[in-house]
């Protein structure tokens, strides 16, 4: 199992620490280092001014977001990136949910979700591959246009440039059943947003057989401390967001993901606190059983035994969110 840093978006302010972070990974002997976005920062910016200052690691985005960009464009950023970078982008993508995907890229949410994400790999890696100029007939994405208010006069085009890799690795952000089994089918990776190596059925059957090769990449939060209580806070608080206010109150994956893993009268109490306006009552109503079954909290020794279970499961990859160069060091012994 490798293992991966997670800088995650930016907050307010850029973070002065990203690029030193990277590069004490990249020491310390990670494998890669993933940039974010939700709406504010943007995931390629970040990584490209990171691939500047840093030769080795592999980078990745977990998750560009599709409605912000159609396939071509998002193409265009992983084949530039990946020319400058030598050869080391991986781009994870992630369709978001209709709170997001209507209310700030101001583009409908698609009415078939897993046919939208299908037909933007196709055309992502009809880019990568230039073997002919992209054609897509899709429901969703067509190249050329053919909407009711096309010219008529767009044409097929391949990209200028030749893409250094035509297999750049395409990772994807699944968290229902259907999702996942289609991601097993049409992409080289999945990015899991809360992984509990003692529950991998609840992503459904697909989690049993994956292809050879196929990428498993969860995002972890991890802090060595003394006090596990304490060091699970900036975990609820992520749930108690997420959970609570990345969604609508009758649509949200992240709740839905807490429910079938057995926190369902949890999950929908969070939701309740946090569209209230209660948020830090959402976020200590988050249960501590399952911000810890989902990270990695505690002392070196308990990390050390909880490291096994992730070890033990489909997992290739761990995209640790650590907030300080001492938690890197320690999980970079651990994994050695």
């Amino acid at each position: 199992m490798r293992i991966g840093l997670a800088l995650g978006y930016w907050g307010r302010d850029p973070s002065p620490d990203h690029v030193a972070l990277a590069q004490e990974a990249e020491r310390l002997g990670y494998d890669s280092v993933w940039t974010a976005e939700s709406w504010g920062s943007d995931v390629f910016t970040p990584l490209a001014w990171i691939a500047a200052h840093t030769s080795r690691i592999r980078l990745g985005t977990a998750v560009a977001q599709m409605a912000a960009r159609s396939p071509t464009t998002t193409a265009m950023h992983a084949l530039t990136l990946d020319h400058l970078s030598g050869g080391r982008m991986m781009l994870g993508l992630g369709l978001s949910g209709p709170q997001v995907v209507e209310g700030w890229y101001g583009r409908p949410f698609p009415s078939s979700p897993l046919t939208a994400t299908r037909e933007y790999v196709d055309v992502v890696r009809q880019v990568l591959r230039r073997e002919a100029p992209v054609v897509s007939a899709g429901r969703f994405h067509s190249h050329p246009y053919r909407g009711p208010d096309a010219t008529g006069l767009g044409k097929p085009l391949k990209p200028i440039t030749h893409p250094l890799r035509p297999d750049l690795p395409i990772l994807l952000g699944a968290e229902g059943p259907k999702n996942v089994a289609q991601t097993t089918r049409i992409a080289d990776g999945w990015l899991p947003l809360y992984w509990s190596p003692t529950r991998p059925e609840v992503y459904g059957p697909a989690v049993r057989e994956l292809p050879e090769n196929f990428l498993v990449a969860p995002l972890a939060q991890a802090r060595v401390c003394d006090d596990v209580a304490e060091g699970l806070l900036p975990v609820k608080a992520m749930l108690g967001f997420y959970i609570g206010g990345m969604g609508h109150a009758a649509r949200n994956f992240h709740a839905d993901l807490m429910a079938r893993m057995g926190y369902e009268e949890e999950a929908r109490r969070i939701q309740e606190l946090f569209l209230a306006g209660r948020r830090e009552e959402a976020v200590l109503a988050v249960p501590d059983a399952f911000a810890d079954e989902i990270s990695l909290v505690g002392p070196r020794e308990r990390i050390t035994e909880r490291l096994e279970l992730w070890r033990k499961g489909p997992v290739t990859d761990l995209l640790v969110l650590a907030p300080d160069r001492e938690t890197l060091r320690v999980l970079a012994e651990l994994n050695s």
